[in-house]
């Protein structure tokens, strides 16, 4: 079976199940989504000492909502919902495949809740596959890195940032200038991680069962690439990505944490599965 067929099968078999309605409470809970995969002939970009170079491999793409006393964040958006309209939710071009099998919205709808529901929105950075379904989230507040606004909003823009995602955005956004602890008590802080590119950060979340759990976005992008400090050769700059590779690894040693490669599909299904989640 294929990658992302079984990516398919699994959202097949869950989506059916009963909805799941966030419990208030004093306790902060991470829940992953299922926001695509893609597949690709050649993971060569991933490392600028060709170490992947003619590796087939492929990459999982979720999205997290980070349940708060204080209100609810999303944490990254995805490929977007409109592949999944697609036939077979499956977009295949220029040597990769990107398969949406089940929407955002409706993993939404299984905790019962709505695109009103969410108060903040954040991207770990404005790649085109973290930002499929921000313009989704009207109501809610969009928490945006003054440097990473400039960089994908640049003409022209990046090619790997698709404009019409975050143009079409129409909530409030508010500028994070460094680190920014979005509820005010320190349990759920974005970081400033640059390199990959200008503004990218990551996600720590402070739970109180599981401990310390750090979102990485595309700071890496497979367990290798963690181990070996390999850097994409698609990275705008080499010196940063080794400085927040270094941040993130006291980070890890200080809070004796855990870190969640985001890209990763091994540590994707090492989370809970959904709608279950890390408290």
């Amino acid at each position: 079976m294929r990658p992302f067929q079984a990516v398919l099968l699994l959202a097949t078999l869950f989506a059916a199940g009963p909805v799941v309605a966030a419990e208030p409470g004093t306790d902060v809970r991470l829940y992953a989504l299922d926001c695509g995969t893609i597949e690709f002939d050649d993971m060569a970009m991933f490392a600028d000492d060709d170490s992947y170079a003619g590796q087939p491999g492929n990459l999982v793409e979720p999205c997290y909502v980070i349940e708060h006393p204080g209100g609810t964040l999303l944490w990254d958006t995805g490929l977007g919902d409109a592949i999944n309209a697609r036939p077979d939710h499956l977009l295949d071009e220029d040597g990769s495949r990107f398969l949406v099998p089940v929407t955002l919205q409706s993993q939404l709808e299984r905790l019962g809740l709505t695109a009103a529901d969410i108060e903040f929105v954040s991207l770990s950075h404005m790649h085109f596959d973290h930002t499929g379904n921000l313009e989704q989230f009207p109501q809610a507040t969009w928490l945006v890195d003054p440097a990473e606004l400039a960089w994908a909003t640049q003409t022209p823009p990046p090619g790997s940032a698709t404009a019409a995602h975050f143009d079409a955005f129409a909530g409030k956004q508010q500028v994070m200038q460094g680190d920014h602890d979005v509820f005010g008590d320190g349990r759920v802080r974005i970081l400033r991680t640059p390199g990959h590119t200008p503004g990218h950060r990551v996600l720590l979340v402070e739970l109180e069962n599981s401990g310390t759990v750090i979102l990485s976005g595309d700071l890496y992008h497979s367990r290798s690439n963690y181990e070996h400090a390999r850097v994409p050769a698609f990275n705008v700059d080499r010196a940063d990505t080794l400085a927040s590779f270094e941040r993130v690894r006291q980070l890890l040693e200080t809070h004796r944490g855990r870190l969640v490669i985001q890209h990763s599909p091994e540590d994707f299904e090492g989370l809970p599965v959904f709608p279950a989640y890390l408290d």
